[in-house]
């Protein structure tokens, strides 16, 4: 029984990362690193400071790690995906915006 588990777990593990692989899936791949360098940057960023920050690297690979997400989710016609990752970078850039915004806006008196 066990080993009869542990073939049908490699043919399983096989089929979906050897017999799948194409350049849709190295895109997926790509994509993913890139959306979870977003966490890298913000922890990273957080330690420097003792407090939590959310620099703006962190909005820029949400939305381009978002984007080739979705672009992943099209190809793939997952539609719980496409609708969370249109979403999401619709969100990211909003956020993005804002922190632009206030960026370039000049600093009130003190």
């Amino acid at each position: 029984m066990l080993v009869d588990l542990q073939q049908a777990i490699g043919t399983y593990l096989h089929e979906v990362f050897v017999n799948q692989l194409d350049w849709w899936i190295a895109l997926g791949f790509v994509a993913q690193i890139m959306f979870t360098m977003r966490f890298a940057v913000q922890w990273i960023a957080s330690e420097r400071a003792g407090k939590s920050v959310i620099p703006v690297a962190f909005w820029f690979f949400s939305i381009f790690g978002g984007l080739l997400l979705l672009l992943y989710a099209l190809v793939r016609r997952d539609p719980v995906f496409i609708a969370g990752q249109a979403f999401g970078v619709f969100v990211y850039a909003r956020n993005l915006y804002f922190v632009l915004r206030d960026r370039s806006a000049p600093a009130a008196p003190a």
